[in-house]
């Protein structure tokens, strides 16, 4: 299928291109502020599908709302039913279109063009009326007041907040783009107003709040609750706009005659991830928890692991090495330790069901 976007360098059309290209399905037409006449008109004969993009949000005169967003989209629409054929479009329109402002005003007159163009040929049109949209590959102090956010955030610059009780709904660039993708597969055989689903809603000073939460975790190693919903979908926009020195970050690493230990992360809810090391012949661990669990797993060298129930002696060892990876579990109630059999250095990692908390460590020493 080839599908003409047209503002197919700006923000939305970035991420649409990048997945239509994914699998071979579709051939993307680009249509830009650079596209001349001739090669417009030749991509319009050839679209089996149109993603109108294209738009003006922030122009230095405010007659280019007109020019931008009405009058292109008319001119769009006249080439494609001059194809005579009834070519799907999808226009990305604004929530904005019933307020008195000569942007709102231009969304809406451009809606108008393409209900006209649906009426006179009968070709399926879909006006996605979108609300903010965030996410990966936006310009910031342009797109918007979420990616401006994050840009300015990961770099440490000052941001801007006039009313941090403003109630804002939101769209993810990843649930805009599976939309488009699923109406470019099986477009609708009328004119509708489909929805993005989820809408979040935050308010500004909320979003703020939770985007500056996520640059805190390279100091206390506690993430936030970055794997669903709204969240999710801020963090992934946060650390898109990270600047590359800031790929990687140090934590501290203790070392003593036995090996060293790192903590990796913390979760608020789902406790800790760490690993350490130990030299041929050396012993770690050796006490019980009344509570805590832990998962280990040698990545490398050789590991025996001793148990004992502290009521009624009753002993188990195993053992494991990196070459078959086996997650062992300690129980509470079951004094454990853990011993480098192997003749290399051996490497563990090891996640708690808490986070380690040194007033109440619910970690007691016992022999073996």
């Amino acid at each position: 299928m080839k599908v003409l976007v047209t503002g197919a360098g700006g923000f939305i059309a970035r991420n649409l291109r990048v997945v239509l290209n994914e699998g071979g399905r579709f051939e993307v037409l680009p249509v830009t502020r650079e596209t001349d006449e001739a090669a417009l008109e030749g991509m319009v004969a050839r679209a089996d599908a149109v993603v109108h993009l294209a738009g003006v949000n922030r122009p230095k005169d405010p007659s280019e709302f007109a020019t931008g967003n009405r009058d292109f989209t008319a001119h769009l629409c006249e080439l494609l039913a001059a194809t005579g054929r009834a070519i799907p479009v999808a226009f990305s329109s604004t929530i904005q279109v019933d307020r008195d402002t000569p942007y709102g005003q231009s969304k809406h007159a451009a809606e108008e063009r393409l209900l006209a163009y649906a009426a006179a040929t009968g070709a399926p049109v879909a006006i996605y009326r979108l609300p903010n949209v965030f996410g990966k590959w936006g310009r910031p102090d342009y797109n918007s007041a979420v990616i401006t956010f994050c840009h300015h955030i990961a770099r440490g610059l000052p941001i801007r907040i006039d009313d941090p009780a403003a109630v804002v709904r939101l769209v993810y660039i990843d649930d805009v783009v599976a939309e488009l993708r699923r109406w470019l597969d099986a477009p609708a055989e009328t004119v509708g107003f489909p929805e993005i689903a989820p809408v979040y809603t935050a308010t500004v000073g909320e979003l703020v709040e939770q985007i500056r939460a996520f640059g805190q975790v390279r100091d206390n190693l506690v993430t936030e609750p970055v794997g669903t919903g709204l969240v999710r979908a801020l963090y992934a926009t946060y650390v898109s706009y990270l600047p590359v020195e800031s790929f990687r970050y140090r934590v501290p690493l203790h070392g003593d005659a036995r090996g060293v230990f790192a903590e990796m992360l913390k979760t608020k809810d789902s406790g800790q991830f760490s690993f350490f090391t130990a030299h041929p012949g050396i012993t770690r661990g050796g006490h019980y928890h009344h509570t805590k669990t832990e998962k280990f797993l040698v990545v490398k060298g050789l590991a025996r692991f001793r148990f004992r129930d502290i009521l009624t002696d009753e002993t188990y060892t195993v053992e494991t090495s990196g070459a078959e990876p086996t997650i062992v579990e300690t129980i509470p109630g079951w004094a454990h330790d853990i011993t480098n059999i192997g003749d290399d250095e051996m490497i563990v990692l090891l996640w708690a069901n808490e986070i380690f908390d040194r007033e109440r460590p619910d970690t007691v020493a016992s022999t073996l």
